[in-house]
């Protein structure tokens, strides 16, 4: 049976942690190295919800993509919510290792996930930003083409469907959409860099006013997906990886966990 540390050095070789970007904290953040695995519960985050989740289904580990510990962590106490989280897990022999911005940048992550669900081929990197040791570059955002040019507005219910979105924020700049980028999660720093790219269109979240000006100025389609919804698309992913390693662990993905923004 595989330990939680088989598990970690797994994922260390799928999507090594020097892909990550400098701010980041990824891994195996909370836990025990030698605990065996038979259940594991996968979710974009390791929310209150997840953690009850994950006691109720007897897992013994969680595997998340955003991390459940940023910042340094100078106290672990049952008044904070990070620290109730943590104590959660321990008390209940449970691990967490976190696979973000890795994982935003590996092949097959977040990001070749996204631009799947978009129904687009991936053609390229928007912007690298590191090499692995063979001197391949590797970066997060990506270049796509759709097989033929739709109408934005095709595009735009397509689109929600396939995220299972409640709501997409949007510009139409008055093209149709055919070569995209796209950035799950908060990606509006790489818009200009898809504009210059020739791109149609850029999927992305957690956009501000000023991108909507910008897009309309630079007639660019710019949608914002929500930053769960164009990142969940990787949480059945990462369950396949974890069964191709580890065919007889049982592995779920969240029931619990769903997008938290809502519209009216």
């Amino acid at each position: 049976m595989a330990s939680v540390g088989d598990i970690r050095d797994y994922f260390e070789q799928l999507v090594p942690s020097y892909m990550k970007l400098e701010f980041d904290n990824v891994g195996m953040l909370v836990g025990f190295c030698g605990a065996e695995v038979h259940t594991v519960l996968t979710a974009l985050d390791i929310t209150d919800e997840v953690v009850e989740e994950a006691v109720a289904s007897g897992a013994q580990l969680i595997v998340s993509h955003h991390p459940l510990i940023f910042d340094p962590l100078k106290r672990v106490t049952d008044d904070d919510p990070k620290g109730r989280k943590v104590i959660r897990l321990i008390r209940n022999g449970i691990s967490a290792i976190c696979l973000h911005t890795n994982l935003d940048t590996a092949e097959g992550g977040v990001n070749d996930c996204l631009m799947e669900t978009l129904g687009a081929r991936v053609i390229g990197l928007l912007d690298p930003h590191g090499s692995h040791p063979d001197g391949r570059p590797y970066g997060v955002s990506r270049l796509g083409e759709l097989p033929a040019p739709v109408a934005f507005q095709e595009f735009l219910i397509r689109t929600k469907q396939r995220l299972h979105s409640c709501g997409l924020r949007y510009v139409d700049g008055g093209r149709p959409v055919h070569r995209i980028a796209c950035c799950g999660g908060a990606g509006g720093s790489d818009m200009w860099k898809a504009a210059e790219a020739g791109c149609d269109t850029y999927v992305t979240a957690d956009l501000k006013y000023d991108h909507f000006l910008s897009a309309k100025e630079l007639g660019l389609n710019l949608v914002d997906g929500d930053h769960f919804c164009t990142e969940n698309v990787v949480v059945p992913r990462l369950k396949r990886l974890l069964l191709t390693g580890f065919p007889e662990l049982d592995v779920r993905i969240s029931k619990v966990h769903q997008q938290t923004i809502r519209f009216i």
